[in-house]
């Protein structure tokens, strides 16, 4: 017999499973996040979010930092500021202010700016995980591991506003 059992190391991946045999199939919850499967569920929310399609596409500006966000150790230093700054944009003034910060950073990003990145954001939290975990997860905004459409901005408000919460916790 052949069962699955993931990993679950601090920054490990949490989806990437390990083969056992002769044990039962045990799902362990990410070190990061507290999800089961979220890096196979991000998987499918960027195939979702790619295929620009409402109301998955116009989010992928704050699922994508919110999802690293909730895993510190696998986002880059130099993408640590710029995801505050599209969480915030967000919660501050939804999709109109979030597709006006996404436009900035294209324009930022440019080789003809030298590639440079947004100017630094002020009161930006140390890049380590929050102390008390995280109340909504990508698993929330799954549900059934879909992300049906109903109902998804909504899903997706709560997880920015958790996202942001653990830290000021």
């Amino acid at each position: 017999m052949v069962t699955v059992a993931s990993n679950n190391t601090a920054g490990g991946d949490c989806s990437r499973p390990r083969m056992r045999t002769g044990h039962t199939a045990i799902m362990s919850r990410c070190a990061d996040c507290g999800a089961e499967r979220c890096d196979e569920l991000f998987e499918t929310l960027l195939a979702l979010d790619h295929s620009r399609q409402e109301p998955w596409g116009p989010l992928h500006g704050v699922v994508a930092p919110c999802y690293f966000l909730q895993h510190s150790a696998r986002s880059a230093d130099s993408s640590w500021s710029v995801y505050w700054s599209m969480l915030r944009a967000y919660l501050a003034g939804g999709t109109a202010a979030l597709d006006a910060m996404t436009n900035q950073l294209r324009a930022l990003n440019s080789h003809r700016k030298g590639g440079l990145g947004p100017e630094s954001v002020a009161d930006v939290p140390v890049k380590s995980p929050p102390l008390h975990g995280f109340v909504v997860t990508i698993a929330e905004v799954a549900v059934d591991g879909t992300f049906p459409a109903e109902g998804y901005e909504d899903r997706v408000r709560e997880w920015a506003e958790a996202t942001a919460a653990a830290w000021r916790d």
